[in-house]
């Protein structure tokens, strides 16, 4: 058995049940694009698998399942006649979760600075008071 050694900076896809082995490689490559989004996790931390189902059916279904640390599991499906557009949109619909999860946990210590707008002016002025 051969061992297959990879870049320390490379992101390891778990290519799961419904490819082909021709397509391997190519779904590997496709999801290669998640590393800059997954960048701030360490990656030996990191877990990607790809599957497919319903292959050569009329929607076939692509399903990517990533964990992160210290984060619940994250699953994007998608289905197409096209297994190349269903894996970009599943890629889309992980980045979107991923964008997702970092606005829901990123710092909440700048929210006395969104309050204050040049729309919407606050003060005495706007009411029609005097400022001295």
């Amino acid at each position: 058995m051969r061992e297959r050694h990879h870049d320390r900076r490379d992101l390891v896809v778990h290519v799961g049940a419904g490819f082909a082995v021709k397509e391997r490689p190519l779904v590997r490559q496709n999801l290669s694009s998640l590393r800059s989004h997954l960048g701030r996790w360490d990656i030996d931390e990191v877990s990607v698998e790809v599957s497919l189902q319903d292959r050569g059916r009329r929607e076939q279904r692509v399903t990517l399942r990533t964990v992160l640390p210290e984060l619940p599991p994250l699953i994007a499906v998608a289905t197409d006649t096209n297994l190349a557009y269903a894996l970009a949109r599943a890629k889309h619909e992980l980045i979107r979760q991923l964008e997702e999860q970092q606005t829901a946990r990123g710092p909440t210590h700048n929210r006395r600075h969104r309050t204050k707008t040049i729309r919407l002016p606050s003060g005495p002025e706007y009411f029609g008071g005097r400022v001295q």
